[in-house]
């Protein structure tokens, strides 16, 4: 069976110029790619994974970090990732940290351990000094969906805070004052800043924040489903109600039918996300669009133009939030 060398020997060049044609770098010339190429025909050799470590100090491989496995919105931002890094011909390692600062040191530690060639992150415990110092490593990092501002360009964020700015900035022009909030976990930087946005849409119309009318929930579906009930028990009217995600508002939606209510007639409903099943629900989820996937392959560019020096690559780091209308939120009756 032929070797790396042999080949690097009947084409006279060295192995990392083997390597880069098997890499497909664009640095090396036609006339140098077809030696490479030719001399591999000529040899029957089939470059594979160790091969190309071994040649050029590359796995090909990119570690993942996510919060969970389940669900829809990590399975989009894994979908983005892996499908641009695998038309790339790189492969991915995932790993998961369940919103616990042990745990995605754990999960990075262990993605270190299997030499991948860069890391992306989805963090939510592990403190901003810790991944400035983590950048300092051997092994180029990747945030996705969090900001830090030192680590600004390996970055890629949504701006959440105009995400449920607009949300209920929709609900308030549609009439609405007695207005719900479920939120997400406040100890993570997306729900404090869409529940941010969403005070400043009642600002900005003169509509109070009632402390009354607020759940905190977990971003799933029984969080959607507890804090609705929470929020009828205050025997507190209201005809809107704003889900810091898409789960959570699917849960409210199902306790809603479940006691009675017509949707939007009675209540009007609108989540955060516009995952996929967002418009299979009935009534079809008024939402706020978070480009997840696209994300997830912006960061998967980065990776590729930094790490493996792919060119003419689109650097797209910050994204924007947009409402969806759909049928789940109407406007107050006169």
């Amino acid at each position: 069976m032929a070797t790396i060398y042999e080949v690097s020997e009947l084409a006279g060049v060295s192995l990392a110029t083997v390597s880069r044609v098997m890499n497909k770098n664009t640095r090396v010339s036609e006339k140098t790619t077809k030696k490479v190429l030719d001399a591999m025909q000529q040899l029957g050799y089939k470059p594979n994974s160790i091969a190309q470590s071994l040649a050029s100090n590359r796995t090909n491989s990119v570690g993942i970090l996510v919060s969970e496995l389940h669900g829809p919105f990590f399975a989009q931002m894994m979908a983005g990732i892996e499908s641009a890094l695998r038309a790339a011909g790189k492969h991915v390692i995932i790993t998961t940290g369940h919103s616990e600062d042990d745990k995605e040191k754990n999960g990075i530690e262990f993605l270190i351990s299997r030499k991948c060639d860069a890391l992306i992150l989805h963090v939510e415990s592990v403190s901003d000094d810790y991944l400035v110092e983590l950048s300092k490593g051997k092994t180029p990092i990747y945030l996705i969906n969090r900001y830090v501002h030192s680590l600004e360009s390996n970055c890629i964020s949504l701006d959440n805070e105009l995400g449920g700015y607009l949300a209920s900035k929709s609900i308030v022009e549609q009439g609405h004052t007695n207005i719900a909030y479920i939120a997400g976990p406040q100890v993570k930087a997306d729900a404090r800043n869409r529940l941010k946005g969403h005070k400043k849409a009642l600002r900005e119309n003169n509509i109070p924040f009632n402390e009354a009318l607020f759940y905190e929930g977990d971003f799933n579906e029984i969080g959607g489903s507890k804090g609705l009930e929470k929020l009828l028990n205050t025997r507190i009217p209201f005809s809107a109600l704003v889900c810091a995600n898409d789960e959570m508002a699917s849960g409210a939606m199902k306790y809603a039918r479940e006691h009675g209510f017509n949707l939007p007639e009675d209540l009007s409903v609108i989540g955060f996300d516009n995952v996929i099943f967002a418009n299979y629900l009935y009534p079809t989820l008024t939402t706020i669009d978070n480009p997840v996937e696209e994300m997830g392959e912006m960061a998967a560019k980065m990776v590729l133009q930094d790490v493996y020096q792919h060119k003419n690559l689109h650097i797209n780091r910050v994204f924007e939030p947009t409402l969806i209308k759909r049928d789940s939120t109407q406007p107050l009756p006169k």
